[in-house]
């Protein structure tokens, strides 16, 4: 009996999709939030420490690796939120319709970029 079919889908011949974009996004963010949870804990406990201390992060943040990292973040959070949102109208069986899985997508990737630019702008009239 001779078999032409593959065994398992392989990378040359599977066909991307948003949703498996967004899902794999969302698990990566998902890890990055824990991590950066972490970090912002350790900064609390540098502010706690004393002014020596604080001083040192605080020449970080302002540097452009510190803000990029912050941009990162703030994405990281936006684009997490989003997805959960989607993932809790998903729990309701609202959206599994293919045309509403892309479009929902769409917006939780467009949307995660415009969210931290509106975040990005409010915390810069807010710093100034």
């Amino acid at each position: 009996m001779k078999n032409d079919n593959p065994l398992s889908p392989h990378i040359q011949i599977y066909n991307w999709h948003i949703s498996s974009l967004v899902s794999i996004s969302h698990r990566i963010t998902g890890i990055i939030n824990f991590a950066s949870l972490t970090l912002i804990c350790f900064w609390v406990s540098y502010l706690v420490l004393g002014k020596d201390n604080y001083e040192l992060i605080f020449i970080f943040l302002n540097s452009f690796i510190g803000k990029f990292l912050i941009l990162a973040i703030v994405w990281s959070f936006s684009f997490q939120i989003l997805s959960e949102i989607r993932h809790l109208f998903w729990d309701y069986g609202i959206g599994f319709e293919l045309k509403t899985a892309n479009i929902t997508g769409s917006l939780v990737i467009v949307g995660s970029f415009t969210l931290t630019l509106i975040i990005y702008i409010l915390g810069k009239n807010f710093l100034i």
